[in-house]
């Protein structure tokens, strides 16, 4: 993991060269630096070589998911500081990931640059448990309100997943404890003009109970197909896509008849979920670059087994252009994308939420020692007034290799079509006047990077403030008044050898509601990671650590307000290169074999143990 500066018209500068070749997997000490949401495109430059930029985002790299042998994206996101992490139950059960205390549906979550907020659930919230990252090849966590570029759902901030673009064969099988296999295959070739990728995962495992204390496992079954290809036609011309399909199914536990008490049920979780992009890239004249990008999801979900069987079906469609055009000192981005959203409810019916929007950004730097970032955009949906946001950054460079960076930045989020209808309502019946949710957020921070590439730290301090925040209350959606978020994140990354990597993160979050003074649900105070790899080329071993203080959280047997205890957990990962091609791969989760909780009465596994073998040519 390694903190990396993102500004976001600096990225969207550096991520438009259009007609440039897919890039291998960048090496260790590398950053990559692209803005997804506008020209998901690989861009690398030199750790020692990132230069002032006014935005501060987090970068996982294919190599850190490798190194700790991760399967699934929330086991990532937990060491990100600032960001909270939350499953109800191990092995599939919904997993919410928080960022600098905002609710998770604040959290716009996109893959290669799609987004996939969940448009049936009544919050929009993103489940992260079935995220399978046999294919990606980094993770890009941006923090704070970003509304100024993103709109809707970009309250908390974003997190920006892209699939891998280096060319060859890879492939990987894996088992352990809990019944557990995992098997992966992919294929991508590089031509001239050309570039294409088939890949395939599975994982199966039985799973323990989702409800803590249980005896009946409940596992997790999922598997993800995706393909992707570009082509240059012309010298002045790319087009490229993806797809990727997901099919996930999970035991989950809940409230049984006749007396609905909290614990095992045979209730099933099953979803299926498309995503994909089609795009162009044109070098006009004058050096403008432009983007033409269409993407789309579908999201169908259906509940069995239980007392209240459900389904539901989620589209989203998203049209966008983008034109850019650098000079000297300075940089302008313009653009404009209509988002379209349908979702059934309860009853069967289907409702519809659109949004029109354009927005510009603006990089200057004026000296050496400073850059200064802005960004402006106006956002129309359907249904409610319209909303302009605006985010504001600047670096500077004070020598000594220590740079001061500053970030203020308003975010807003209409309300659901759940909300709006008010589904599951009773009586039934529409929320009547519900306004969207606004924010308003600060950042300043220290980053220091001595010797080149061997040290990197940061320390960053943030406020957020979200207004009009909706929740259900009696019988209805309404707004409530305020929460606020005040905090510490810190991270550093050390390589006092080649082969040797030391990383530690560190985050303090005070986030409460203002209009109860409550801490805020699931958002602990403290929290952490360290990591220690040992990778001299042969085999690598990497211990990981990860920890969190007590935070406040509901009963699921009583629904009454209480604490879930703070936990200490440790992981440790091996690998064993047999040949060039041929790795042999081991890992123990849980070593120390400690019993917690992730989410106060869901249940997490013991100590487990996994080995398997990786393949790539």
């Amino acid at each position: 993991m390694r903190p990396c500066l993102l500004s976001i018209p600096i990225c969207l500068t550096l991520a438009t060269p259009g007609l440039a070749e897919p890039t291998a997997t960048q090496p260790s000490g590398e950053v990559v630096i692209a803005d997804q949401r506008i020209t998901p495109l690989v861009v690398t430059r030199r750790l020692d070589a990132v230069t002032a930029q006014a935005e501060e985002a987090f970068v996982i790299t294919a190599r850190d998911i490798e190194l700790r042998q991760a399967v699934f994206a929330a086991q990532m996101l937990a060491i990100v500081p600032g960001a909270s992490v939350s499953a109800n139950g191990a092995f599939g059960g919904v997993t919410s990931v928080r960022l600098r205390g905002a609710s998770s549906d604040k959290t716009l979550v996109l893959i290669d640059g799609v987004p996939q907020n969940d448009a049936s659930q009544p919050s929009g919230g993103y489940d992260f448990a079935g995220l399978d990252l046999a294919d990606i090849a980094r993770i890009e966590v941006l923090q704070g309100p970003q509304g100024a570029l993103w709109g809707s759902d970009a309250i908390g901030g974003v997190i920006s997943l892209v699939s891998r673009e280096d060319p060859g064969l890879r492939a990987g099988l894996e088992g352990g404890s809990f019944a557990t296999a995992r098997g992966h295959v992919r294929a991508a070739g590089v031509g001239g003009a050309w570039f294409a990728a088939l890949s395939l995962s599975g994982y199966r495992s039985d799973g323990v109970s989702k409800a803590d204390g249980f005896p009946e496992a409940d596992g997790l079954r999922t598997w993800t197909a995706s393909g992707a290809a570009r082509v240059s036609p012309t010298d002045f011309l790319q087009l490229d896509g993806r797809l990727r399909y997901t099919d996930t199914e999970v035991d989950i536990d809940g409230y049984a008849p006749p007396l609905f008490a909290f614990g095992d049920t045979a209730e099933v979780s099953r979803a299926k979920a498309w995503t994909g992009f089609g795009r162009a890239r044109i070098e006009g004249p004058a050096e403008i670059k432009t983007a033409l990008m269409f993407d789309a999801t579908r999201l169908e979900r259906a509940i069995t087994g239980g007392a209240f069987p459900s389904s539901f079906r989620a589209d989203r469609r998203d049209w966008r252009w983008t034109s850019e055009r650098r000079f000297d000192r300075w940089s302008l981005t313009v653009g404009a994308e209509r988002d379209e959203t349908k979702a059934t409810l309860s009853d069967g019916s289907r409702e519809r939420l659109t949004n029109n929007a354009a927005f510009a950004l603006l990089s200057i730097e004026p000296a050496d020692f400073i850059r200064l970032d802005g960004s402006l955009r106006r956002d129309d949906p359907s249904g409610f007034a319209g909303k302009t946001t605006g985010h504001a950054g600047a670096t500077l460079r004070l020598g000594r290799d220590v740079s001061l960076i500053g970030n203020v930045g308003q975010g807003f989020k209409t309300a659901t079509i759940s909300q709006v209808a008010c589904d599951f309502c009773f009586p039934p019946g529409p929320s009547v006047g519900l306004k969207p949710e606004r924010s308003e957020g600060w950042d300043v921070g220290l980053l220091w990077r001595p010797y080149g590439a061997i040290v990197l730290a940061r320390v960053t301090v943030f406020g957020l403030d979200v207004r009009d925040q909706i929740s259900f209350g009696t019988g209805r959606y309404v707004n409530l008044e305020r929460t606020r978020s005040r905090g510490v994140e810190a991270s550093l990354e050390a390589r006092p050898l080649a082969s040797l990597t030391l990383t530690a993160t560190y985050a303090y979050v005070d986030a409460e509601d203002r209009s109860t003074g409550e801490q805020l649900l699931r958002v602990p105070r403290h929290s952490g990671s360290a990591s220690l790899s040992w990778d001299p080329g042969r085999y690598s071993l990497t211990l990981s650590l990860r920890a969190e203080s007590s935070q406040a959280d509901s009963d699921p047997s009583t629904f009454a307000p209480a604490r879930r205890r703070g936990f200490v957990t440790a992981d440790l990962a091996g690998a064993y290169r047999l040949t060039d091609a041929v790795e042999l791969t081991a890992r123990i989760e849980n070593l120390a074999d400690r019993r917690y909780q992730d989410a106060l009465g869901y249940g997490e596994p013991g100590r487990a143990l996994y080995v398997g073998v990786r393949v790539s040519r």
